[in-house]
């Protein structure tokens, strides 16, 4: 009785048809897994409630169509047709954000074929190398307190060309300008650098002597962010 109960409408004899018990066994697995993940994301990360949820039931998910796929490759090309609309109708994320959410999507995959030993063991050793590099600080640049960003407004009757290379050349190890605009209805510049400090101890010394030839308007020093960092 409980056999027919989950039987498709459309099953026919030379089709396989998923036990109850086998399809409970993949689902847990597969929740198991999700949850897992979502922890090992959550480790020295800044995160959302949201992305955190969707990290444990991704793999659930995709275990789910992947069983229900049961061989079909045109039920398989509409089904990645399907999920491909998903990364149009979403914001861009950051390249962690979409590499576990890969991670996830392949730990379900793995489950819905019903390897659910495989689905372990990547799981187990994705994470431990996620938590290792974390760990390592592995792709942090050296030194990155010392790269700054510096935004100075300077009076329009100021030439902004060299106009602090001076100052900079005592203070910084190298520095570019990057991005020169203009605000306040045209009567001042916004000008944009990136640098490295020589010495981060000195950065109020060197902020005191732009003051004094910017006409001690607004000065913002801030550490550099990446901004290619999403795909």
């Amino acid at each position: 009785m409980i056999d027919n109960l989950f039987r498709g409408v459309f099953d026919a004899n030379w089709m396989a048809v998923i036990n109850i018990k086998d399809f409970l066994l993949c689902l847990s697995c597969a929740i198991l897994l999700g949850i897992i993940i979502a922890l090992c994301y959550m480790y020295k990360a800044d995160y959302t409630q949201s992305f955190v949820v969707t990290l444990a039931l991704l793999p659930a998910v995709v275990c789910v169509v992947i069983m229900l796929v049961n061989g079909n490759i045109g039920a398989g090309v509409a089904v990645a047709g399907a999920f491909s609309l998903v990364r149009f109708r979403s914001a861009a994320g950051t390249a962690r954000e979409i590499c576990t959410l890969f991670f996830a999507m392949g730990a379900g995959l793995i489950c819905g074929t019903g390897y659910l030993g495989y689905a372990a063991l990547f799981t187990v050793i994705i994470c431990a190398m996620f938590l290792l590099y974390n760990k390592l600080n592995f792709g942090v640049k050296k030194n990155s307190a010392l790269s700054k960003t510096i935004k100075i407004i300077i009076p329009e009757d100021l030439d902004y060309t060299g106009v602090f290379d001076d100052i900079f050349a005592d203070y910084l190890s190298s520095f570019e300008l990057v991005d020169v605009k203009t605000t306040n209805m045209g009567s001042m510049f916004k000008l944009t650098y990136n640098a490295v400090m020589k010495d981060i101890t000195k950065e109020k010394e060197m902020i005191d002597k732009i003051r004094c030839r910017n006409g001690n308007l607004e000065i913002h020093v801030s550490k550099t962010v990446t901004e290619n960092c999403d795909l």
